[in-house]
């Protein structure tokens, strides 16, 4: 917290997200903790991220969007273009991160996925989807990240992954 001189208010430049929240007026700290699980995310996405890069990925697009939704990352490994799913949590009591990658969710990263191959003339090249599960308990400073490569086959209609 940073005080003005001669002030008795305080004013707060930035903190962890639950310290900003407990400074403002109730209205503000409701909107900040709607915030706070986007903001945990792109935390997970970030380190899912680096530890791809170290494995020898080259990350082409992050937070992709089109109207149908968004891809977490698509990353180059080889010739392969993998699409990674990444899920994020603070522990696994509600059960381990991949479990939250629904038939449907499938469905949609497969369009996802097919929209962006037709959008960037790739639909002749070797496709995969990869879930990369990151764990970060509120104590930890790293969190445990696994990668399931090839963590499911592409669902619908029109199979076109080899």
């Amino acid at each position: 917290m940073a005080h003005h001189a001669g002030s008795s208010r305080k004013r707060v430049v930035w903190g962890p997200l639950d310290r900003l929240a407990e400074a403002c007026k109730p209205w503000v700290a409701g909107w900040l903790r709607l915030l706070a699980p986007r903001d945990f995310g792109l935390r997970g996405e970030t380190a899912a991220a680096r530890y791809l890069k170290r494995r020898g990925h080259k990350i082409v697009a992050r937070r992709h969007r089109n109207r149908l939704g968004e891809l977490d990352l698509v990353t180059v490994e080889g010739r392969t273009v993998v699409f990674v799913e990444v899920k994020s949590r603070r522990s696994h009591v509600a059960g381990h991160p991949i479990e939250a990658i629904s038939a449907a969710k499938q469905r949609k990263l497969t369009q996802l996925a097919l929209a962006f191959l037709k959008q960037h003339g790739l639909l002749e090249n070797e496709a995969r989807f990869d879930v990369v599960a990151v764990t970060w308990p509120e104590n930890r400073r790293k969190p445990r990240i696994e990668h399931f490569e090839n963590a499911f086959e592409p669902v619908g209609r029109g199979q076109l992954f080899s």
